[in-house]
């Protein structure tokens, strides 16, 4: 346990930013799983799995590069669904 205030604080914040990062990355795995069960059905809910992906991006949970590989492998595969 630490003693110094600025560490107890870190302790803290490092929490709140796992927590976040933790809940991004669930909600981006979860839509991408619902995308590529839903096959034809995918296209509605693609635009909230790109949204996902997106968010997880700008918060630093995965990198811009890995997002657009994501999405993109997304697409293609509802479009070769439809």
């Amino acid at each position: 346990m630490p003693n110094i205030k600025a560490a107890k604080k870190a302790i803290r914040s490092d929490a709140k930013k796992y927590a976040q990062n933790l809940k991004a990355k669930r909600t981006m795995k979860d839509i991408e799983k619902k995308v590529k069960s839903a096959g034809k059905e995918g296209a509605e809910s693609l635009s909230a799995a790109f949204k996902a992906i997106d968010k997880a991006a700008k918060i630093g949970v995965i990198k811009k590069n890995t997002a657009s590989r994501k999405k993109s492998r997304l697409a293609k595969g509802v479009a070769k669904a439809v």
